[in-house]
């Protein structure tokens, strides 16, 4: 039963939360009624900057002729794919590792320096081999699939080793330990990796697209800037971070499903 107590710091929790919201969206209003008073004002240049107002325009202009949301679900559908095939493989190499530390010890100094590479440099060799529409794809997962690897494997490892223990002491086989403790246990780690793959895949297919894509808000981003249409770019941006947000708040829910599932079956 809820006390008095209790349900006066529930309401100052709610409180909190609209005056965070509301903040926010305050920013946010401020930060677009001053981009738009300093460009009709000639504070600054509007054909660098742009404005909100055409930025509204442009967009509604975009949305009508059917461009813009072709090029935002080819960017969209990329991005999924490359999330999909980084946490796949990274969840893959990660488990190798912690079965055979043979295979960990030999491959480290190559991961070291994989990641360390700068991925902008595959660019080309992407190309070369997988075209331009699939080297897209080659540059989200080079760019994403390391830190996967790097951040489940660390997971692995903060594993409590005394269930482990416990459950070979049992007679419990590598694959049993690995269904029933290690990635049951390893959730919390999943969904981490998956927030921080959402920003790296996006960039990596950004990258991508800069590179060779003829199609994309990547593509839509250099196509404005070289005919000087810096309503096409804003716009393209605009919807980058729309996609962002959407991406992220995704991740959310799949982490309270995941934590309501894991906290009420154990």
């Amino acid at each position: 039963m809820s006390t008095p107590l209790y349900e006066r710091y529930l309401r100052a929790e709610r409180r909190r939360r609209w005056i965070i919201w509301l903040t926010r969206l305050s920013l946010l209003a401020a930060f677009l009624v001053l981009w738009e008073l300093a460009a009709r004002w000639a504070w600054v240049d509007s054909m660098l900057t742009s404005k909100p107002s055409q930025l509204w325009s442009s967009f509604r202009e975009l949305a009508m002729e059917g461009n813009l949301f072709r090029h935002a679900w080819i960017t969209g559908q990329e991005t999924l794919v490359g999330i999909a095939v980084s946490m796949t493989a990274g969840t893959a190499i990660a488990v190798l590792f912690w079965w055979s530390t043979f295979a960990s010890n030999v491959l480290e100094p190559y991961m070291i320096v994989l990641n360390a590479l700068p991925k902008v440099a595959l660019g080309p060799i992407f190309f070369m081999w997988l075209g331009n529409e699939y080297s897209v794809y080659g540059m989200a997962v080079a760019i994403s699939v390391i830190v996967t690897i790097v951040m489940i494997e660390n997971g692995f490892k903060e594993i409590s080793r005394s269930k482990l223990k416990l459950m070979e002491s049992f007679g419990a086989t590598k694959l049993q330990m690995l269904r029933m403790v290690l990635l049951p246990a390893s959730v919390p780690h999943f969904i981490a990796t998956l927030k921080v793959n959402v920003g790296l895949t996006l960039v990596g297919v950004i990258m991508g697209e800069f590179l060779s894509s003829k199609a994309g808000l990547g593509y839509l981003i250099i196509y404005g800037g070289q005919v000087f249409q810096m309503n096409l770019v804003m716009v393209s941006i605009a919807l980058l971070a729309l996609m962002s947000i959407v991406l992220y708040g995704g991740v959310n829910v799949l982490e309270r499903i995941a934590r309501k599932r894991y906290h009420h079956g154990r």
